[in-house]
């Protein structure tokens, strides 16, 4: 969705929703559905089959956390999609980590059927080594990791991230560069 207009109105139902205007939750919803389906579907490791329907239940788990969220004040659509790109991290981080302590023989636990459609056999294992690869990036370089956060989970162009870290385009640019291939090297061993 383009900046412009429509964020500007999806800033002021962030607002009217902070101050307990729930009506403000269903306008918002149909203008942030498809922007947050395709960054779930960039969430999920690519060239999967069924991603359409793993999107969807993605977006519903994302739906159910953020609603939940009561502490946050929201301040414009750019700050809530970066909330929700690390909601979505954590959820697909959560359910892979569950899957494979699940398959190396850890307590039997109850899976919903939505939950399952996330966790396939072809599930990358990829998406846990970029999270804990992520983890300890921010801890020497927080910014560096929340620029790929923003960029790989929530799908957001340079301007965008460059507008929810409150740094330059040309920042955004430098971090990304150095943060994948500091990526890379970690993730190659």
């Amino acid at each position: 969705m383009p900046l412009g207009a429509a964020s500007h109105d999806i800033t002021e139902l962030l607002q009217a929703w902070n101050q307990g205007d729930d009506q403000a939750l269903g306008k918002l919803t149909p203008l942030i559905y498809e922007e947050l389906h395709r960054a779930a579907k960039r969430c999920i490791a690519r060239g999967r089959r069924n991603q359409t329907h793993q999107a969807t239940t993605l977006i519903n788990e994302l739906y159910l956390r953020v609603i939940d969220l009561k502490q946050v004040s929201w301040q414009n659509r750019t700050h809530f999609i970066a909330l929700c790109a690390r909601q979505m991290r954590w959820i697909l981080t959560d359910l892979y980590r569950s899957a494979r302590y699940q398959k190396r023989g850890g307590a039997a636990e109850r899976v919903s059927l939505e939950e399952s459609a996330l966790i396939t056999p072809e599930a990358s294992p990829d998406l846990l080594a970029i999270d804990e690869a992520l983890g300890r990036l921010a801890a020497f370089d927080k910014r560096k990791s929340d620029v790929v956060e923003l960029r790989f989970f929530g799908g957001m162009s340079v301007k965008e991230t460059a507008e929810a870290l409150n740094v330059s385009p040309e920042t955004v640019m430098r971090d990304w560069k150095l943060a994948k291939a500091w990526l890379l090297a970690e993730l190659s061993g």
